[in-house]
């Protein structure tokens, strides 16, 4: 992870584009890019999609990524240790032994 974030650093800061990563912003790019993932599956089966457009779907996953962890750096946060403190948050919220197969939320039971 930390590779991934230094050479994301590196082609910012090759274009001086970090003038621009303030965490709003970046916050905005985000929803931004997780639009774009979105919209390739508008009107579309989940299979469809995926059939039509998996080269799309990559690209835009990478740009998700990539303002994530834009994000974590600019926040100070270490996201493979956000990831795991969320997953531990979830599984109190979300006990196997009430939520298996189950789609509700925690607090639909």
């Amino acid at each position: 992870m930390d590779e991934l974030i230094r050479q994301i650093i590196a082609f910012r800061d090759e274009r001086n584009w970090g003038q621009f990563h303030n965490p709003k912003d970046l916050a905005i790019s985000l929803n931004l890019e997780a639009s774009e993932l979105l919209e390739l599956f508008q009107w579309k089966s989940s299979k469809e999609a995926i059939e039509q457009n998996q080269d799309k779907l990559q690209d835009e996953l990478a740009d998700v990524l990539y303002y994530v962890l834009l994000m974590c750096n600019e926040l100070d946060i270490d996201p493979k240790e956000a990831l795991l403190k969320k997953l531990q948050k979830n599984a109190e919220k979300y006990p196997v032994d009430r939520f298996f197969g189950s789609n509700k939320k925690y607090n639909e039971f």
